[in-house]
């Protein structure tokens, strides 16, 4: 086991790539000196969602392994977090500076900034340039117009699966729905789920949108209902329940075969797009041929930014964001309405615990994990 010492080491988390239950702390000495246009930071602090089981459950099929190489077999699972700048040969960038971005679940990382500006930096690594830029920028808390010290855990936990939600919501309103008159998500408790059913309630009363319907275990429906974004809550075994008839889409936040098929199997020509975002039932993950109704689709978030980014311009979609971002944030923090209670854990025994019960579904939909090396 590495020592504590976190300014003499970093411990890195991995992951067997084809068991994500087999787990291991590998210890690396922190590099004494940098070469020229490399950067070292100091991991301080990350969030640890059902979003990050998705990064590995999906780590061969986009690239997620890449981010951070690890040896054969293994991997490292990018987390989103901020982090304190320890050494720097770059111009523009000083020791202490702090950033928010993709990190290692280790104590340090190097990364070798190009693009930099006020705003931040792009790592510019050989093995990132293939990579979407979405996930190699990093930002200058300094400067960045959406940091508030006092919010930096909403941030971490929340503000990625956000900007997916955000996405997700628009994709679908640029397609009118694909014709659907109901929209319905699986996972409903997650909190990707719940920011894209925030979105689509966003849109005004039934009728002028769709209606939203979540599908979530039994043990976290009424928090689900709770949530109050969602016009009807079901269990994963009420999906018979819906109105065979209506014009639906689907959203799969699960990855979950047997669902998926259930959605499928009984909406059939009157499902009329299914889309898979997530992977947070990881473990029954199945292939997506053979089934009544559309052929699933993979959501890829950076390619709907992308589109939007010709459409609107960066300035206008990052005002978007934004203003949407700020709603949210007041629905998840209000003391009336606030339902997310931050747990913070350090060190290895606490990274463990909460990466294996976000695997094994034991965590509560309510807690929001902070976690730091």
């Amino acid at each position: 086991m590495a020592s504590d010492n976190a300014m003499a080491v970093r411990r890195d988390f991995m992951v067997r790539r084809d068991d994500l239950r087999t787990c291991r702390f590998v210890a690396a000495a922190e590099p004494q000196s940098l070469h020229p246009g490399e950067v070292l930071l100091r991991v301080d602090e990350f969030a640890f969602t059902s979003n990050n089981v998705t990064y590995a459950a999906f780590g061969e099929a986009m690239s997620y392994w890449n981010f951070f190489p690890a040896p054969e077999g293994w991997g490292r699972i990018p987390v989103w977090g901020f982090g304190t700048v320890l050494k720097s040969t770059v111009d523009g960038i000083r020791p202490g500076e702090r950033f928010y971005g993709y990190y290692p679940m280790s104590g340090w990382v190097v990364v070798q900034p190009e693009r930099t500006s006020e705003a931040g930096f792009f790592d510019g690594a050989a093995h990132r340039k293939p990579l979407h830029a979405v996930y190699n920028q990093y930002l200058r808390t300094a400067t960045d117009p959406g940091y508030d010290p006092a919010r930096e855990a909403e941030q971490m936990l929340l503000r990625p699966l956000f900007v997916t939600s955000f996405l997700i919501d628009d994709f679908l309103a640029d397609n009118a729905f694909f014709g659907a008159q109901s929209i319905v998500l699986s996972s409903a408790s997650s909190k990707t789920a719940y920011g894209t059913a925030f979105q689509l309630a966003q849109r005004g009363a039934r009728g002028r949108r769709p209606e939203i319907v979540g599908l979530t275990s039994p043990s976290n429906r009424a928090f689900v209902e709770g949530l109050g974004c969602y016009d009807r809550v079901l269990a994963y075994d009420q999906v018979e329940s819906l109105p065979r008839e209506t014009a639906t889409a689907y959203v799969d936040m699960s990855g979950d075969g047997a669902v998926r098929g259930a959605v499928h199997r009984h909406f059939g020509d009157h499902l009329k797009y299914s889309c898979a975002v997530g992977g947070t039932h990881w473990d029954a993950l199945s292939g997506a041929g053979g089934l009544p109704g559309p052929r699933p689709a993979l959501f890829f978030a950076p390619a709907q930014i992308k589109k939007r980014m010709a459409d609107w311009g960066p300035a206008e979609l990052q005002k978007r964001l934004a203003a949407a971002w700020k709603a949210f944030l007041g629905s998840v923090s209000s003391p009336s309405h606030g339902w997310m209670k931050v747990v913070r854990g350090k060190g290895a025994a606490d990274i463990e615990r909460v990466y294996l019960a976000m695997l094994d579904g034991r965590a509560q939909p309510d807690e929001g994990h902070v976690l730091s090396p």
